[in-house]
Parts: C-alpha cells; sequence; structure tokens
C-alpha cells in the first residue's frame, strides 16, 4: 500500500513545537562570555530569517514560494506500508514508513538545505560552507545551492570521505568543493593532525573547520544540517505530510522512530504528532534510536555543551557526551555526533519522548531483512529505525497487543555498499564503550545552569 499526496496537498507552513512546549529549551549561550546569545552575535554565520526561525514561538512559519517549487522536484514523499515486511516478521502490526530516498540527495536532508540556501540567497550570501557526516547533508546542500546559485564549500569527515568516495563525487557534480576533514586547511584542522595524522574526524571536528572558514569571509555563511531549532523545523514537512496521509486511510500511528543523530530526522517526522499530543490530542509513543557507539540520549550528560569540538559554537543546553568525544568508525557517519538538539534533549528531558541505543551488527541484520522484503536498501543510518520497529513488532505480538508503527526511512544505501559488503564479509563488530571513558569525555559537559 502507498498513500500519495497531490501537489496542492503539499504543507505550506513549518510546524514549530517550540510554541506547545510548557518548558521551553535554555537559551544558547556565547562561547565567550557564556551569556545568553543574541542575534547580532549569530549573523556573522546566519541570514536573519533564519536567526528568527531559531527564536521563533509562532506555531506555524510560512515556507517560501521559491522554496515550494523546489520542494516540488520530489515531494510529497510517499508513505508505504510495509506489508511484505509484516508478512516476514509473522506480527499483526502495522507498519508504515515515510519514504524520504526519493529526493536528489537521496536523504531528508535536502528539505532544509533548500531553506537555507533559499535564505542565504535572499541575504546576498555568495558562499555557503558546511560539514557532512556520511555525506548526506553535503550531498543535499550542495544541490540546494545549485538551485539557487551559491557557492558551496564541504569539510567531510574522513572516515566517511575515505569510506564513501562517490559521495564525495555527487557533491562535487553538484559544483560543490569537498575536503576531507580534519584538513590542512584550517587551524582546528591542522592541530587535530599534529597531535594525529590518522585521525579519521568527526563531526564536532568538521563544523570546527566549516565555522572557520565563514567567519573569515564575509561573503560566507555557514550552515548546519541538524541540530539547530530552524534545522528541525524544516524537517517537520515530514510528519505534516505523514499526518495528511494517514488521514486518508483512516489510521493513525501508536508509535513513530526515527534515527538521531543531531535531532533532524527524528524531529521531522515526530514532532508534528508529538505536537498533537501536547495539544490534546492522541498519544504516542515517539523514540529517537541512536548508535550505542555513540550513546548521547541514552548514556551523556544533560547540560551546556559545544556544538563542535573547537568551541566556536554557542553552547547549547543539550545531551552531550562531550564536544571533545570521538565515536568509533561506525558506517552509520551521520549518527556520530557528540550532542543531541536542544529541542530534543528538552523533550527526552521531560518525558515526553523515548531514547534507545542499538548496536550496528543489529540494525545492518534488520536492514538486510528490509532490502529483502521492502525492495529497498536503506542507508545505514535509517537501520537503526528499522531494527527499533522490529523490536517493537515483537513486543506488541507478545503482549497481545496491536500496533500501528510510522518510522522515517530517512534515505537510501546506494552510496553506502562498502558498509554492506564489510557486513556481509564480517569486518563490521559492535562497539562497547567504557562507562569511565564517558565520564571522562563528559567532564567538560557544563551543569551550571
Amino acid at each position: 500500500m502507498k498513500i500519495y499526496l497531490n501537489k496542492d496537498e503539499m504543507p505550506t507552513h513549518y510546524y514549530n513545537i517550540t510554541a506547545d512546549l510548557m518548558n521551553k529549551p535554555l537559551p544558547p549561550l556565547h562561547p565567550q562570555t557564556r551569556q545568553p546569545i543574541g542575534p547580532d552575535d549569530l549573523k556573522v554565520l546566519f541570514p536573519m530569517e533564519l536567526i528568527k526561525q531559531e527564536v521563533s514561538a509562532e506555531p506555524y512559519i510560512e515556507i517560501p514560494e521559491p522554496v515550494r517549487e523546489a520542494y516540488a522536484i520530489y515531494r510529497p514523499s510517499p508513505l508505504i506500508r510495509a506489508e511484505r515486511l509484516e508478512k516476514a516478521l509473522g506480527t499483526k502490526a502495522k507498519i508504515f514508513y515515510k519514504y524520504e530516498g526519493g529526493s536528489p540527495s537521496g536523504s531528508h536532508k535536502t528539505n532544509t538545505a533548500l531553506a537555507q540556501a533559499y535564505y542565504n540567497k535572499q541575504e546576498g550570501i555568495k558562499k555557503i560552507v558546511t560539514e557532512t557526516g556520511a555525506g548526506q547533508w553535503g550531498t543535499a546542500l550542495s544541490f540546494a545551492c545549485a538551485q539557487f546559485g551559491i557557492e558551496c564549500e564541504v569539510f567531510m569527515v574522513r572516515g566517511s570521505y575515505d569510506q564513501k568516495p562517490y559521495r564525495k563525487l555527487i557533491m562535487e557534480t553538484f559544483g560543490a568543493n569537498v575536503h576531507a576533514s580534519p584538513s590542512e586547511l584550517t587551524e582546528v584542522g591542522k592541530s587535530q593532525l599534529a597531535k594525529d595524522p590518522a585521525n579519521i574526524g568527526s563531526l564536532g571536528i568538521a563544523i570546527s573547520e566549516a565555522v572557520e572558514v565563514a567567519a573569515q569571509d564575509e561573503k560566507a555563511h555557514y550552515a548546519l544540517g541538524s541540530v539547530l531549532n530552524h534545522v528541525l523545523l524544516h524537517q517537520t514537512v515530514i510528519g505534516l505530510e505523514a499526518q495528511k496521509q494517514f488521514e486518508k486511510v483512516d489510521a493513525y500511528p501508536d508509535i513513530v522512530i526515527a534515527p538521531l543523530g543531531g535531532g533532524s530526522n527524528f524531529a521531522g517526522i515526530a514532532f508534528p504528532f508529538v505536537g498533537e499530543m501536547l495539544r490534546g490530542g492522541r498519544k504516542v509513543r515517539a523514540i529517537a534510536v541512536e548508535p550505542a557507539s555513540c550513546p548521547k540520549l541514552t548514556r551523556g550528560k544533560f547540560g551546556y555543551d559545544f556544538g563542535d569540538s573547537a568551541g566556536y559554537t554557542p553552547l547549547l543546553p543539550m545531551y552531550s557526551l562531550g564536544h571533545e568525544f570521538m565515536p568509533p568508525g561506525l558506517h552509520a557517519g551521520g549518527l556520530r555526533y557528540h550532542g543531541a538538539s536542544a529541542l530534543c534533549s528538552q523533550l527526552l528531558k521531560d518525558g515526553l519522548i523515548e531514547a534507545v541505543a542499538l548496536q550496528q551488527l543489529e540494525c545492518f541484520s534488520a536492514g538486510l531483512l528490509f532490502s529483502k522484503t521492502e525492495g529497498i536498501l536503506p542507508a545505514p543510518e535509517a537501520n537503526h529505525a528499522i531494527a527499533q520497529v522490529i523490536r517493537e513488532a515483537k513486543a506488541a505480538d507478545a503482549a497481545g497487543e496491536e500496533r500501528t508503527i510510522l518510522f522515517n526511512l530517512c534515505g537510501h544505501g546506494h552510496f553506502d555498499l562498502a558498509a554492506y559488503d564489510d557486513f556481509l564479509q564480517g569486518k563490521l563488530e559492535d562497539h562497547v564503550l567504557d562507562e569511565e571513558q564517558l565520564k571522562i569525555s563528559a567532564a567538560g559537559v557544563l551543569d551550571q545552569f
């Protein structure tokens, strides 16, 4: 069963969950003064419209017409019932997934990339500098910049840069200039390589490099693919579409599941449903799934921490493993981030969402089952959601309950075949993080509020 929307049924506004939260997240702090940050502190990196969205408490924010026109290249995305997966599991659960792999980048990241490129173009910016982990965000922003005539420069985490050369190639095809991070192009990169010439990089390091380059060019801005409020806001088109699609078949999810690296994937599909619950609507369990090798929500510390490794970015109130935490080189590169967004962190702190951490071997096994039954090879990040879906379906069956489960299939795995090859050849292994190691890495997370 595939449920589609017409072009004229696409959302015209983003949903801002901040409007419905009783406990708003604490404000970001200036990295030097440790005082609440203001718009003037951010305008060197972001266009003013995005800064306004970052602090907005309006429930709905209009999607500009040029952005909606660009969305029409690949949106609305289908809502699909995974009937063959259900049959393979022998479950009574009804499993649905929102498929975001049909975008030009092959993932959900294009939803915010187009919006950010548009707002930067409107402000006269000539170049956007960013980082990317698995390459999905870098691909999305490269495409978006091409649509609005902006130069794009990408610092790609070296581990993924080496594992996924075709991600680099597609970014270059869209016109981007791509560097392996840490690089010799920035002071941050040089210092990291001086400490460890074989450094495989992290999102925190790549962010520091991108911010360093963007801040030195008055015609350049920085763009982030996750974590910040405005990024999560743009992704809500996913959940808003899903709500309309469920109405067409007179159904509603009991459980909503998505992977969580920084938070945009999870927020995109879950926030509209959580928001409806907060306004007195139907209850829903929203479950964020993270890798056991980067478990900020399940084993991290809640407090103020930097979003990057060098401490250039504002301090955000979030669950974090510490901004110097170096995750193992798992193949789900988009989930190798030390912290979670302020909004997702606040929701978890208040008990409004749940979080679980899964090992990568279970996730890849789930992804293979999904590809054999549903015919789509998922991105390694999406495999985390699928593994949790299988767990939830089995738990419902064991309890004699019927559940409707929705998850975000955030992207395809066509550029991740090396990861699947490693899994099939038995080269992947699960990672067990030592508790003492986590305590040391999280020591820099500030708990003064």
